[in-house]
């Protein structure tokens, strides 16, 4: 199964090229980038590790880039994601957010069915890497 987050989580994975359009867009905005990392993608877990610090006055995509690459060298086996920034409203908002890096294997979630009073049915997410210890969740 493939986490779909972000973005482009419609499309295929970016070349690094194409990682770099993206970045070269954000930046030709305005908006400064920031790279984060994570063993736990749940859709409601929001709090990944960030990579340094927001990149807030670097203006080449390939310096956003070379950090991604460190991010990726620290953690192969993690996700990766590359947020940008837009400050236009007075506060940090999210203008764009997309995946950069995933795990050679995704083991995905399942559903929990649980009957509850009056007839209800409550269901609730849970991802199967969830069930080996942190820092262990995407390596054989």
């Amino acid at each position: 199964m493939r986490i779909t987050q972000g973005t482009f989580s419609y499309l295929p994975d970016f070349t690094d090229e194409e990682i770099s359009a993206q970045i070269a867009y954000a930046l030709d905005n305005g908006w400064p980038c920031s790279v984060e990392f994570t063993d736990d993608p749940h859709p409601r877990n929001s709090y990944w590790e960030m990579w340094g610090l927001p990149m807030f006055d670097l203006k080449d995509p390939a310096g956003v880039l070379y950090e991604i690459n460190q991010c990726r060298q620290a953690y192969p086996d993690q996700y990766i994601r590359l947020n940008a920034y837009d400050a236009r409203y007075g506060r940090q908002t999210t203008a764009l957010s997309f995946i950069v890096q995933r795990p050679a294997v995704e083991p995905g979630f399942r559903l929990d069915r649980q009957e509850t009073a009056d007839r209800q049915v409550r269901y609730q997410m849970h991802a199967y890497a969830l069930d080996r210890p942190e820092g262990d969740r995407y390596t054989r």
